[in-house]
């Protein structure tokens, strides 16, 4: 993995457009769509960026997901912040342990569950528009950063009450989390903010250990210790990844969505129109974006054959989900945002045994939050222009640091 060779493209890339993948993703889907490229520290891994093997390599076995294998690839240096021996998040597992794992929590996630919570959330969503529309007016007009007005503030509330974590500390673990998650965060940063949001969580799931809360820790507690599989380590590990996973990547969507919609007026129209409309459209935000495009990286145990091309057990490789997203094999004129699309075959939540817990969560969040936002304040518009907004080039989740809007 640390051989010298010459690469055509080296990672991670930049987005030239806020609204498309990195140019050379289409070079290297149409030009040479298993390819080797360049990995920081020098080191390198393969490429997969066509619809159809992406899918393949997320639900076959024989690419790890294990990110703290020494191998494994890293797009930023430094970012291997669990020693190898510790203990493994779900997104780091493997079968056959990580099976158990998923199912253990799987049913806190299914529909009908979520469906549940779809008042509680109207709720959430209600109390920050109605904030929004309380501020002062400036010359006839209101305004906002939407980011830290309801981007933010609902999926956090959101997480926080499923997973029984105190709202009031969100801005102790957002920072953290939001140093974990940019690429030029110094490593003993990115380490001691790791660290910091670990210890919040084990602190408080010993607190939910003596009382155990009616909220997914204290019922994972309860569950678990009635199976005999109860270990600390593991449910802190799996709520670190439900904080973190569970406010930025929903947060990012909806300013993002946000901006989609009011530069495609016919779109925001046609749901406006017919509210039945606005899940299609939520999956069509979240293939257009794939704001997180190589989170599904991998580690090849065996040599495997993809496309015509060998990869070496050892060897790392980088399924491109953005790429996957835009291949028009998969999906007619893939550059157009088209909420008739109907396509749901995506890989925005991955793909296979890995595939975003949260799913069902996350697009009834989106769905909510656009439709009683576009209703409550139909004449919102974002100020400025859209190659002028602060979009998140420089972290692992792409979206927008601010969005300032006005009505």
């Amino acid at each position: 993995m640390t051989e010298t060779l010459q690469y055509t493209h080296e990672f991670p890339m930049a987005r030239t457009c806020p609204f498309a993948p990195p140019p050379e993703y289409q070079e290297i889907r149409e030009a040479e769509p298993i390819s080797k490229i360049g990995l920081p520290e020098g080191k390198w891994a393969w490429v997969v960026s066509r619809h159809e093997d992406v899918r393949r390599v997320l639900n076959d076995r024989r690419f790890s997901s294990n990110r703290q294998d020494p191998r494994f690839p890293l797009l930023v240096p430094g970012a291997r912040v669990r020693d190898e021996d510790a203990e493994k998040p779900i997104i780091s597992m493997d079968a056959p342990e990580h099976g158990p794992a998923r199912r253990a929590v799987l049913g806190e996630f299914t529909v009908r569950r979520m469906e549940a919570l779809r008042p509680r959330i109207q709720e959430i969503v209600d109390e920050h528009i109605d904030k929004m529309l309380a501020g002062p007016l400036h010359h006839g007009k209101r305004s906002a950063d939407l980011v830290q007005a309801l981007s933010l503030p609902v999926p956090s509330l959101v997480i926080c009450e499923l997973l029984g974590v105190p709202y009031s500390d969100h801005d102790f673990f957002q920072q953290r989390t939001a140093k974990m998650l940019k690429r030029d965060t110094p490593q003993p940063e990115r380490r001691e903010a790791f660290k910091a949001v670990e210890q919040y969580m084990d602190d408080l799931i010993a607190q939910k250990e003596a009382d155990p809360t009616d909220d997914l820790l204290g019922r994972q507690i309860v569950k678990l210790r009635e199976e005999g599989t109860y270990r600390r380590p593991a449910l802190v590990a799996m709520g670190f990844l439900l904080l973190l996973a569970g406010h930025e990547t929903t947060a990012n969507m909806i300013s993002l969505g946000t901006v989609a919609f009011l530069d495609n007026p016919e779109q925001l129209a046609a749901i406006k129109a017919d509210p039945g409309k606005t899940l299609d459209a939520v999956e069509e935000l979240l293939r257009y974006f794939t704001i997180t495009d190589t989170v599904t990286a991998r580690l090849c145990l065996e040599d495997t054959e993809i496309g015509g091309v060998t990869i070496r057990a050892g060897e790392g490789v980088l399924a491109l989900g953005y790429s996957a997203n835009r291949d028009p094999d998969a999906f007619a004129n893939p550059d157009s945002f088209d909420i008739e699309r109907g396509a749901r075959h995506h890989v925005a939540f991955g793909f296979g045994p890995h595939q975003c817990l949260g799913q069902n969560l996350a697009r009834m969040e989106l769905q909510i939050v656009f439709d009683t936002l576009f209703r409550r304040i139909p004449t919102l518009q974002h100020t400025g222009k859209v190659g002028d907004l602060p979009f998140k080039d420089d972290a692992s989740i792409y979206g927008l640091y601010e969005l300032p809007v006005t009505w």
